[in-house]
């Protein structure tokens, strides 16, 4: 049968041998192509890994077992500070309790014993996270790594930067053992700045937060030690025991977690307050401590780097003689009067175009490790803020002119809670310009409700103060916490530097030992329009000239500035007896076209003494910016703030809303220039002001027998109030001179002189503008040549309590055309007597 098969049957078992062996040769093909790209790609991998390690600096031992102090460099280019050169308590491994090493490796790296400078473990869980969360968002460095990159490598995250990081990892290991690197690491490290000075290295740090050896260490210590590392000064216990406690407790629970110590050891431990064994030492001042304080923290925002120990070159804005000027005025009585040794200040200068941080005082009598009132501080601004959230947005965003009207009475927040203005009282229409220099609340609650408060908020948050994701009507004059004198130079300056905000900052530039350069300026910002900024700093330079800073005023200067005044809450008052009028904080931010100054004053702790209350206290915070800001400009080129074309100066009649230009009648003394952006401006002239009407039918009568001149004329009774008629008069053409002024449409004269030739003109003026006037009335007579020659003058009616008579007017009316000017003229012509002894 099987020999009977026929040929389509063949040819069917046939094809199909031959298909399955074309499969067979096809995944042969496919795996060796797969491993020839593998090879290839280990190839690659391989020289590429080598071409970026090939660049790894050696390891050099020296640098292993003594810091590089790090060098600082002012504005010019001099050294003048160099941390790191400090007192050192080194320990050898043998010599460091198993407790406080037992800390240090359940937080910083639990496997430090068993792997081999790089923990695969961790790094794969790194690599998952940074590829969802991107590359930085979480890091794998052992305590190996963390010797290699703290003195060997810059901070930057870069992917070379961390294969390098292993790549000497596992060399350091080849050449140390682990014992060697652990003692590296726990002498090396930076434990933040105490007045004991900058502490590195575990046993120093042992003394100068506790005052005990590393074997006197209790737990609790010995946790707060191990979890202070990963951010040396936010987790300062000094400067802040909340955030120190906080990270102490987590190191306490990985101990326990890994079984270093029980659960109820850990919860112990948890229970002592992190102040309660802090070591009280004598403090130890060091030269420009309140700028190399600032300097530390931007350059800690590089990531992983020691400071301390990393061998930098620190270029700052510094300048030395500001520097040291404004600590010579705050730490002596010299230039400013302080009240007490408690009063304190802290203030930051910046260049207004840059934005480098030229001097920081940091506080009266401040000594190293001391809190920064300069920097640190979260104090309510006050009225300081009203450029930046109210009056600043209102320009920007709605177009307002500083004219722009605006009405100080009874107001209250959307809530219904009323609000006052610092003297309890309400002066009714004006404009932004008067509102921002007499610091008055309602009207910047006004704008700010007008404006909104998203529109404010990001305003605010542009200019880089720290008002979070939601602010509120209370914003609008300061009640908030808070900002510091560096936030507020910066914010205020953005205003002085054409709208561009620069970060306030202290360092420039950074150079790491292996020659990487960091370029540490902040990028400019635009942050509003250029005329927004011309605009506000135009109405800040009212507040110095004519409004509640005038004190700051500089002569030969171009200020602009705003005061700052914060109240205590009824419960504060009420526990220290808070006498009426004390208050907590004074501020006091400004700028010229050269630098910006923001100055706090106030009490570091509310007693029932520390706090501000006389008019000489209140004024510090102004004489400070005044003093500092006019020495530091001795000598600079005293430039103006430049007018952007949008924006024009118009001619604006007083009062008027909207607004509109003056007519050929308006009161000079009722017109003021104001700024519009162009577009804006008014175009409608006001008819407030109007020509008066010009007294009608002027007549003069003579009664030969009474010898008495009449003079009368006409004016429509609808429009006489307000009115007063000045009457003018000349004997036989010579000048002009004012007889009388008067409510009434006549006057009375007797016994003018015979022969004389009279001539009368009246004029009509308002009361409130008497440059405004009308037309004149003209009257003439000639006095037969036999009439008396004593005159005498009656007003009609005859009324005591009329116009007084020539040359009794009130010494205060001297400027009324109506006064006794006329008397004046009245030499040489034999005036008439007025018969009251004249």
């Amino acid at each position: 049968m099987a020999e009977n098969r026929t040929r389509s049957q063949y040819k069917k078992t046939k094809n199909t041998g031959n298909q399955k062996k074309s499969t067979s040769s096809f995944f042969k093909k496919l795996i060796m192509a797969l491993f020839i790209l593998g090879i290839v790609g280990m190839v690659a991998g391989a020289v590429t890994f080598y071409a970026i390690v090939k660049d790894a600096p050696p390891i050099d031992e020296s640098q292993l077992k003594d810091p590089v102090s790090s060098k600082v460099y002012d504005m010019n280019g001099n050294k003048v500070a160099e941390l790191g050169i400090e007192k050192r308590t080194y320990v050898k491994y043998q010599d460091i309790p198993k407790l406080v090493e037992n800390a240090f490796i359940s937080v910083e790296d639990i496997r430090f014993y068993d792997h081999h400078g790089v923990d695969l473990r961790r790094l794969v869980g790194a690599v998952i996270a940074n590829f969802q969360e991107g590359f930085g968002a979480e890091g794998a460095s052992t305590i190996t790594q963390q010797v290699v990159k703290n003195y060997f490598l810059s901070p930057e995250k870069t992917i070379d930067r961390k294969l390098q990081e292993q790549w000497l990892a596992i060399k350091l290991e080849q050449k140390f053992s682990k014992v060697q690197i652990f003692e590296m690491y726990v002498n090396k490290i930076y434990f933040s700045s105490t007045s004991f000075g900058q502490v590195h290295g575990v046993a120093t740090a042992a003394e100068a937060y506790f005052g005990k050896t590393l074997h006197e260490l209790e737990l609790h210590e010995a946790a707060l030690l191990a979890g202070m590392p990963q951010s040396p000064n936010r987790y300062n216990p000094f400067k802040n025991p909340e955030a120190a406690e906080e990270r102490r407790n987590i190191v306490l629970t990985l101990m326990a977690k890994h079984g270093f110590i029980t659960e109820q050891e850990a919860t112990a431990a948890k229970e002592i307050p992190v102040e309660s064994t802090l070591v009280k030492v004598q403090k130890d001042p060091r030269p420009y401590d309140s700028f190399i304080d600032q300097v530390i923290k931007e350059v800690s925002e590089l990531g992983d780097v020691d400071v301390f120990s990393a061998g930098l070159q620190i270029y700052t804005t510094l300048d030395p003689e500001a520097q040291a000027y404004v600590e010579n005025v705050l730490n002596t009585n010299d230039v400013v009067q302080f009240p007490n040794e408690e009063f304190q200040a802290g203030l930051v200068l910046t260049d207004t175009q840059t934005g480098e941080v030229r001097a920081i005082g940091g506080g009266r009598n401040r000594q190293a490790a001391d809190f920064n009132f300069a920097t640190d501080i979260n104090r309510q601004p006050g009225s300081t803020i009203k450029p930046i959230i109210d009056y600043g947005p209102a320009i920007e965003y709605l177009q307002w002119s500083t004219y722009h009207q605006i009405v100080d009475e009874a107001h209250t927040y959307s809530n219904g809670t009323p609000l006052k203005n610092y003297d309890n009282k309400y002066k009714g229409q004006m404009s932004i310009r008067e509102a921002l220099a007499d610091s008055r609340n309602i009207p910047a609650l006004k704008t700010l409700q007008e404006v909104g408060l998203s529109k404010a908020r990001d305003f605010a948050a542009n200019l880089g103060i720290p008002v979070g994701d939601q602010i509120y009507e209370s914003h609008s004059i300061g009640g908030f916490n808070g900002v510091s004198p560096l936030q507020l130079a910066g914010a205020f300056s953005s205003f002085g530097n054409k709208g561009v905000f620069i970060k306030p900052h202290t360092v420039t530039k950074v150079v790491f030992m292996d020659k990487t350069e960091v370029d540490m300026k902040p990028e400019p910002k635009v942050v509003m329009k250029e005329s927004t900024a011309f605009m506000v700093t135009d109405m800040m330079r009212s507040v110095v000239r004519s409004g509640t800073g005038r004190s700051a005023n500089i002569s030969g200067l171009q200020v602009a500035g705003k005061t700052g005044t914060t109240n205590f809450d009824s419960d504060t008052k009420k526990k220290y007896n808070i006498k009426s009028g004390g208050v907590p904080d004074i501020w006091f931010a400004g700028y010229t076209p050269n630098y910006t100054l923001a100055v706090w004053t106030g009490y570091s702790k509310t007693s029932e003494t520390n706090y501000i209350l006389s008019s000489e206290e209140k004024a510090i915070a102004k004489q400070l910016f005044k003093e500092i800001v006019q020495h530091v400009s001795e000598g600079k080129e005293k430039s103006d703030f430049v007018k952007p074309n949008n924006v024009i100066l118009v001619e604006v009649e007083k009062g008027s809303n909207p607004p509109k230009l003056p007519s050929e009648f308006t009161p000079k003394d009722q017109i003021v220039k104001e700024y519009f952006i162009k577009g804006t401006e008014p175009k409608e002239v006001s008819e407030l002001y109007q020509k008066p009407e010009a007294p009608t039918d002027v007549s003069i009568n003579y009664d030969v027998d009474l010898k008495q001149l009449t003079l009368t004329w006409l004016y429509p009774e609808e429009l006489r109030e307000g009115i007063t008629f000045e009457v003018q008069y000349s004997v036989d053409e010579g000048p002009f001179n004012v007889l009388k002024t008067t409510k009434d449409l006549g006057l009375n004269m007797t016994n003018p002189i015979k022969g004389a030739i009279y001539t009368f003109r009246v004029t009509a003026y308002n009361d409130d503008f008497i440059e405004n006037r009308s037309d004149v009335g003209e009257v003439r007579i000639e006095i037969p040549a036999e009439t008396e020659i004593d005159l005498d003058l009656d007003i009609i009616p005859d009324d005591e309590n009329d116009q007084d008579q020539p040359g009794n007017e009130d010494e205060n009316e001297g400027n009324d055309p109506g006064s006794n000017e006329g008397d004046q003229g009245d030499q040489g012509q034999n005036p008439p007597s007025n018969g009251d002894g004249n």
